[in-house]
């Protein structure tokens, strides 16, 4: 308790306002309390009635009124039978009329065939888990039970398996389907440390603006055997790269090494320059660190390759001159490569966009944010799942990149025909 907090309470206690205002507000909450569980039944009640009406109402559509006979009958009533939907977020078990064709069989009513593959239940523990909500708690998070309803799918065990059902099937749908048709021309490759493992992610940018996680691969580090795998499982589904494509990277080796090898010179690397100023901050004394890190702003910020390289190597000669060989070797170390979105000549938009892995470290900050709650990891396949659905919820909230009708840019840059000239 802060000292602000006492002396609030104490001040209230003398004026004789605490107890009276506890006296006062304890009756408010509990009959808000009250009304909202009154509220809940009366939706409840309300919407089952709804429900058995709408079953009655297409019953009667497919067999007629009962009791009256028909000449052209094709279905008849057949009694009643027990079905599950979803509601309040678990299984509710609810009577259905039961409609039988005159051929034999069973048919079934187009609102339960609705319910049934539109999979709520589903839907709402996924959003319930990406929420911050345990798989344990997940009962308790829901709205109070129907009275005299049998339900179930919301234990703990009953929500794993279908939140492990759920994410397989949306992994194979999205992170192992074909490629083919997909226009990118440009990418991202990056890792994140999940549970003590390396996941590789790699993430394109296609010809109108929008991202698509393309790829992911777990391994020990970020090393080329495993980039590599990745690489060629994305030529195997059908990549198609025309000509040279950019990639973005942090300037790991085993993801430089892994793109030369898969692709060579149809890889047009550009180096992240800010991991490249965060590498210079770690081995220059601080008080020399804001001098580095702004001579570094102003060389990227060159109208032109040629002014940025002059600058970066007269940074790097400043450095060997005053001690700092580390420093100075690191900035020579792929200099080039850092350079790259201005030898394209790209739009200053673009540029900047391109120029670091910003892009991808928002996607995996994602990927991170929905893993945080997990506290016991079973194996790699929960890892792969896991940090898979992270993927898909960035992409749920994926918007086109600024200035994308710029792109044909890039695309004349990198030798790639614009879309109008090959259509002529």
């Amino acid at each position: 308790m802060t000292k602000r907090t006492a002396e609030a309470q104490r001040t209230q206690a003398e004026n004789g306002l605490g107890p009276a205002v506890a006296h006062l507000v304890e009756p408010m909450l509990a009959g808000m309390t009250t009304t909202r569980q009154h509220l809940l039944a009366w939706v409840h009640a309300h919407g089952l009635a709804a429900l058995d009406e709408l079953f009655r109402e297409e019953a009667v559509a497919l067999a007629g009124p009962k009791g009256r006979h028909q000449l052209q009958r094709t279905h008849h009533h057949w009694g009643t039978a027990t079905t599950e939907l979803t509601f309040g977020g678990r299984r509710v078990r609810v009577r259905r009329p039961r409609v039988r064709p005159t051929i034999g069989g069973e048919a079934t009513l187009p609102s339960v065939a609705a319910f049934r593959d539109r999979d709520p239940l589903t839907a709402r523990m996924m959003q319930q888990l990406l929420a911050g909500v345990s798989t344990r708690h997940y009962e308790g998070s829901l709205e109070a039970r129907l009275s005299g309803r049998p339900s179930r799918g919301s234990s703990k065990s009953a929500v794993s398996r279908a939140v492990v059902r759920r994410t397989r099937q949306r992994l194979q749908e999205h992170l192992a389907r074909r490629l083919d048709g997909l226009e990118v021309m440009a990418l991202f490759m990056d890792g994140v440390v999940v549970a003590q493992q390396t996941a590789i992610v790699v993430l394109g940018v296609t010809r109108d603006g929008g991202k698509v996680p393309l790829g992911l691969r777990l391994g020990s580090t970020e090393n080329a055997v495993v980039c590599t795998e990745l690489l060629q499982d994305l030529l195997a589904r059908g990549l198609a790269l025309e000509g040279r494509a950019l990639w973005v990277i942090d300037g790991g080796k085993g993801l430089r090494k892994a793109l030369g090898d898969v692709f060579g010179d149809a890889a047009v690397i550009q180096r992240c320059q800010l991991h490249k100023a965060r590498n210079l901050d770690a081995l220059v004394p601080q008080a020399r660190q804001a001098y580095v890190r702004t001579s570094l702003r102003r060389a990227y910020r060159a109208s032109n390759a040629a002014a940025a390289r002059r600058q970066l190597t007269a940074l790097a000669t400043w450095l060997e001159r005053n001690g700092h060989t580390d420093a100075a070797a690191s900035m020579r170390e792929g200099l080039e490569e850092t350079l790259t979105v201005l030898k394209l000549g790209l739009p200053p938009t673009l540029r900047r966009f391109f120029a670091t892995t910003n892009c991808i470290e928002n996607l995996i900050g994602t990927v991170r944010h929905v893993t945080r709650n997990i506290k016991r990891w079973r194996d790699g396949d929960m890892r792969r799942r896991w940090i898979g659905l992270g993927l898909l919820r960035a992409a749920e909230r994926f918007r086109r990149i600024k200035r994308h009708q710029e792109l044909g840019i890039l695309l004349t840059a990198l030798g790639a025909p614009n879309p109008a000239e090959r259509a002529a």
